[in-house]
């Protein structure tokens, strides 16, 4: 099963940086051409994921996947900061609360 998995997540991580580096040379991601770097880098894949990642990027903005990773939504707004702020604090200020009920701190 273990073999399994791992070749799984080879084939992935092969297509992903396939897809990358036909993106970064400013190249259409098609399966053929995952297909090319593929053999090229000597690497063993289920046949059925480069069709799966070409046809996954279609219609996506590589670049705009790529710098939006992470983001999972809209970006704070300016009105927003100071009271994620406010919310912090009050946060750090309780943890140092329980810290004295307990009669020591962590980080002394």
């Amino acid at each position: 099963m273990l073999a399994v998995h791992n070749m799984a997540s080879v084939s992935k991580l092969t297509c992903i940086y396939s897809a990358l580096i036909l993106h970064d040379n400013e190249v259409t991601v098609t399966e053929d051409k995952i297909n090319v770097l593929i053999k090229a880098a000597g690497v063993n894949v289920e046949p059925f994921w480069p069709g799966l990642f070409a046809e996954a990027l279609a219609n996506v903005n590589i670049g705009s996947l790529i710098y939006n990773v992470g983001a999972g939504g809209p970006a704070p707004s300016a009105a927003a900061a100071p009271a994620e702020e406010k919310k912090v604090e009050a946060k750090k200020e309780e943890s140092e609360e329980s810290e004295d009920d307990m009669g020591f701190c962590l980080f002394d």
